[in-house]
Order: structure tokens, then sequence, then C-alpha cells
């Protein structure tokens, strides 16, 4: 049994470690197994987020039908105020400045004394021709008393015919040398009067160019010394051209009876329309040039707040009143080159349908076309909704927001380039 003993071990020896090897693969390959099963796990836990994706709920929108409401809308010019009137001053008479009776920019009222010449040779001047009025109707007194004298004569003491024509002739040169100076008398007088210079119109006066002391020179025309200038501001006028289209598009309403004259401007720091005036003056002919008319609107200015040369936006309610479908501007969507607005139909699925926009009211934008009374139009959260899909509905109702009102270029198409409710 002791040589039995180590001739076990030996064999045990040799035996051990082919079954070590065995041992290795079957490891190796358990490994394996337990890896494939760790990713099939890992995979399904990975998928699960989309599963849960696929089960979220659908986007719930607010919808309102269009808001319909009456509207005047308006077409958009750009223009510039200018005087009602303005006068050059310029003396009637030459002589020195005496006086200055204004203040640089003061307003005056028609009549008001602005400047003074040097009275003294216009006053010697008429003194003289009074003189001159009385000489001539002493002279006249004188042939009258003795052309009466002649034709009382009778018989024996009656003249011949010559002398009673010579008295007759000299009565009438008499007279008519008095008409002569009493006319160089009124001459002196008008003299003297145009040596005050007044205001022919009241307004804004601009600064004096002469100061006291300096000649002028008078005269009627262009060669008299300017003075000052005049510019009447109540009323003002308020200058802008209309293009050809525009201007079409107003006759047109204007011969159906829904033209209007009525015409608001705002200027450059302004947000509101708050100057009201009419249109007064269309010219009689476009500017070949340009394509374009001149027109004039007047408003009141008892302020004298507005100045010549100021720009202003004007708009004009040409394009009359009218019923119009008004959504908020936010529910507007660009698809390329023409604007859409979603709509939620029967089945709650979304569809965009074209539309054609108009100006902007009350934060509202006007369609002109695209859209009806009964359509279910997307005005909340509008960015979750996608066309061809579906969505849940809640109702949201259309409210108007003051919204400051934007410039639009003047040279846009001859539709109304802006819109307020009708009052």
């Amino acid at each position: 049994m002791n040589m039995l003993a180590p001739i076990h071990a030996d064999t045990a020896s040799e035996v051990s470690p082919s079954k070590q090897r065995r041992l290795s693969r079957r490891g190796g390959a358990m490994a394996a197994i337990a890896l494939v099963l760790v990713a099939g796990a890992a995979w399904k836990w990975l998928d699960q987020p989309n599963a849960q994706a696929a089960a979220t709920p659908i986007a719930t929108v607010g919808i309102s039908a269009p808001l319909a409401r009456e509207v005047t809308q308006w077409d958009e010019y750009v223009g510039r105020f200018a005087p009602s009137q303005t006068v050059e001053i310029r003396p009637r008479v030459s002589g020195a400045v005496t006086a200055l009776h204004f203040r640089d920019g003061d307003i005056v009222r028609k009549g008001q004394l602005l400047f003074t010449i040097d009275q003294r040779p216009f006053r010697a001047a008429l003194a003289e021709a009074q003189a001159n009025v009385a000489a001539a109707r002493s002279t006249l007194a004188l042939a009258r008393s003795d052309y009466a004298r002649v034709q009382r004569l009778t018989g024996d003491e009656a003249i011949s015919a010559s002398e009673v024509d010579a008295l007759r002739a000299r009565l009438q040169s008499a007279q008519a040398a008095l008409a002569a100076a009493e006319a160089r008398a009124r001459q002196r007088s008008l003299d003297m009067e145009f040596t005050q210079v007044r205001a022919p119109i009241g307004g804004h006066v601009s600064d004096r160019r002469i100061d006291i002391g300096n000649l002028v020179a008078g005269g009627d025309g262009a060669s008299a010394t300017l003075l000052t200038t005049i510019n009447a501001l109540d009323p003002i006028y308020f200058t802008f051209d209309a293009s050809e289209a525009l201007f079409l598009k107003a006759q047109r309403d204007r011969a159906d009876g829904d033209g209007a004259t009525a015409v608001e401007v705002r200027l450059q720091d302004e947000t509101d329309y708050k100057w009201k005036g009419k249109l007064d003056f269309t010219d009689n002919g476009l500017d070949p040039r340009s394509g374009t008319i001149r027109v004039r609107a007047t408003f009141a200015n008892p302020g004298m707040f507005l100045a010549p040369g100021l720009f202003g936006n004007m708009r004009l309610a040409s394009g009359g009143t009218t019923r119009a479908l008004l959504v908020p501007d936010a529910a507007i969507q660009s698809d390329q080159a023409r604007k859409t607005v979603l709509v939620v139909g029967k089945d709650d699925s979304v569809s965009a349908k074209p539309v054609e926009l108009g100006p902007v009211v009350g934060g509202l934008r006007i369609i002109r076309s695209g859209l009806t009374p009964q359509d279910r139009v997307i005005v909340g959260n509008v960015q979750a909704a996608m066309p061809g899909t579906k969505v849940a509905v809640r109702a949201a109702p259309i409210k108007p927001q003051p919204k400051p009102v934007t410039p639009v270029d003047p040279a846009a198409a001859p539709a109304a380039a802006q819109a307020t409710f009708a009052r």
C-alpha cells in the first residue's frame, strides 16, 4: 500500500493541468454568455426613453376665430410743413434806418410797425407838395372868378368870344394844375407813410437783416434791400407727393363716395398721430419725371408749434371704413415668399393657410384674404404646432393691444399702409 500511494500521487499530478485547461475554457464561455446578457439588458434599458417619448401627450394650443371689427384704412405719406404765406419785407423808399420795433423771432400781427426810415427828407417834400396844392387852388379860384365875371356881361359890356375862350382855357388849366399838385402831395404822403415799414401779414418774423443806421434802397422789385421775412403759420400747410397708383386709388374712392379728406400727421419724435387736418389742394397734373403729384393739406396751428420745414408722417383716410378680420401678429408665419396662418380642422389636425396681410391695428394684423370668420386660428403656443399633426385645443380670445405706430415706406404698393378702428 505504501508503494501504490506514490503512484496515485504521480497520476494526480499528471491529470491536473488538463483539467485546469478545460475549466479555463468553460469559464471563458460563461463570461461571453454573461457579456451578451448584460449587453441585451443595456440595449433594452437604452431603448426605454424612445418608448416613453412616443407616449408623450399631444401639444395643447390656443385657438380663436378671427376678430371681426370695423376699421378705417389709411394711406401713408411722408412730407414737410410749409408756411401758408411768406413775405419778404423790403422798403418802398430809400434812406437810413432810424428805429427797430421788434425782436428777432417775434410773433407779429398784421400792421405792426417793424422799421422806421429817416422821415425828415420825406416830411420836407410833403410840405412842399402841400404848398404847391395851396398855390394851385388859389390860381384856380382866380381863374374861376374871371370866367364867372365875363359870363355876366351883356350888351355893350360883352367881350369878344376869343377872350371868353381864353378865360375858359385858363380855368381848365388851373383845374388840371390843382389836380397834379394834389397827386404829387398824395405821392409825398405815401412816401412819408412808407418810412414806417409795417407787417403786411401776421406770423413768425425772422431775424433783422439790417441794423439801425444803415442805408437801405427802396423800390418795388428785388433790387430793394431785404429787411426780414415773415411766415404765416396759422394755418400751416403740409405738402407731400403722392404716387400715381395712390392718386388713382384716391380718385376712384372719391368717385365712389368713399373718399375722405381727413388727414393726420405725427412728427418724428411722436408715436401717435395727434395733428388733425384736411386736404385743400391737389395739383393739376403729375410730374412726368417722377410719376408723382403734389398734394397739400391744411392744419390749424394756433400755438405756432409747427414750423416750416418740419418732416412728418401723414396718413390719409382714403381707404374708407370696412369690416376686417384680424389676428395677432405673432400668429403669422413665413413660408419662403408667402405668409401663412396655422388653423385647426374639425379633426383637430393642423394645416397652414396662405394669407394676404394688411396693416397692423391695435397690435393685430388685418388679413385681407385667406381666412374666413369660421376658421379656428392658432393664436397661443404657436411654436408647438406643426402642419399635419394633431393638437389639443383651448379657447384663447383675441383682444386688441395698444401698440406704437411704425412708420411705413411711402413708396409701398397702393394698398392702405395703416388702419385704425373706426370711430
